[in-house]
């Protein structure tokens, strides 16, 4: 794929700041290796954990990093990208991903569910990852059918592994009382926080270096002002320097330096 012409201008290969890039590819923050630590974990004990973090703290790409190291022969995964389909909805999303058709009645549709978790580990030796993102959005009713769901052998072990990923009011919902029970579950906790602005600095490089670009290309004080905007989340950075990149080029600029970042902030925050 050709660079845009911006990205040319500066002898990029490509877009350097795009969501499409390889898991191994990551930019490789501590925030995410504990975070993707604790979801090997949570993998290998058939335990439940949580992920939180604000609106483009970098969650689901902690998550990708943590599926890709999965073995897909001996892993079941199954991602819920919205959780908001009520509790029907989640053990349908559990029948179709274990290649089953879903039965209409409810309480057959549950046993289902649980008779499919049961024979991936029994039969055909695959343990089951369930991760459900945005789970903030989860209703209380969904999140007792989780908690119902994990009950096996008497409660002595889990049929699957879940992950539960959202921003940080998940976190204060499930130490509801009314949730004590599935709390109470929970294995591992982890909460992934903004960049520094070392990190977003190593973080630009890191971006410009996978899209050809060793040389510098951001000035410290057009790196400063970007890493504000954009509060240390890794996606605002990723906006904030696309749009000075590309007033840079605009400019005939072979430098983003603070005016151009200057002119990034003032578009991203324009009414």
């Amino acid at each position: 794929m050709s660079a845009a012409p911006w990205a040319a201008h500066f002898g990029l290969a490509r877009t350097p700041f795009g969501k499409s890039i390889a898991a191994r590819d990551l930019f490789p923050r501590q925030a995410h290796a504990e975070a993707i630590a604790r979801i090997g974990f949570c993998v290998v004990e058939s335990a439940l954990g949580v992920v939180t973090g604000d609106v483009g703290a970098g969650k689901t790409v902690a998550l990708r990093a943590a599926v890709a190291a999965l073995d897909p022969t001996r892993h079941q995964v199954i991602y819920i990208a919205n959780p908001a389909f009520g509790t029907r909805g989640l053990y349908v999303t559990i029948v179709r991903a274990l290649g089953a058709r879903p039965r209409y009645l409810k309480a057959e549709l549950m046993a289902q569910a649980g008779d499919l978790l049961a024979a991936e580990t029994a039969e055909r030796h695959r343990r089951v990852v369930l991760i459900c993102d945005e789970a903030h959005l989860m209703q209380p009713d969904q999140l007792e059918e989780l908690r119902l769901l994990t009950n096996s052998e008497m409660d002595s072990a889990s049929p699957f592994a879940g992950i539960l990923a959202g921003q940080p009011t998940l976190s204060r919902q499930l130490r509801m009382g009314m949730f004590a029970a599935l709390d109470q579950r929970i294995a591992t906790r982890c909460a992934i926080k903004p960049m520094d602005i070392a990190e977003s600095a190593a973080y630009l490089r890191h971006h410009l270096r996978l899209a050809g670009r060793e040389d510098p290309l951001f000035a410290d004080d057009a790196i400063a002002r970007l890493h504000r905007v954009a509060n240390g989340l890794p996606r605002a950075l990723n906006n904030a320097a696309t749009a000075a990149l590309i007033a840079a080029a605009a400019a005939g600029k072979d430098l983003i330096d603070d005016a151009c970042a200057k002119k990034a902030v003032a578009e991203l925050t324009r009414d």
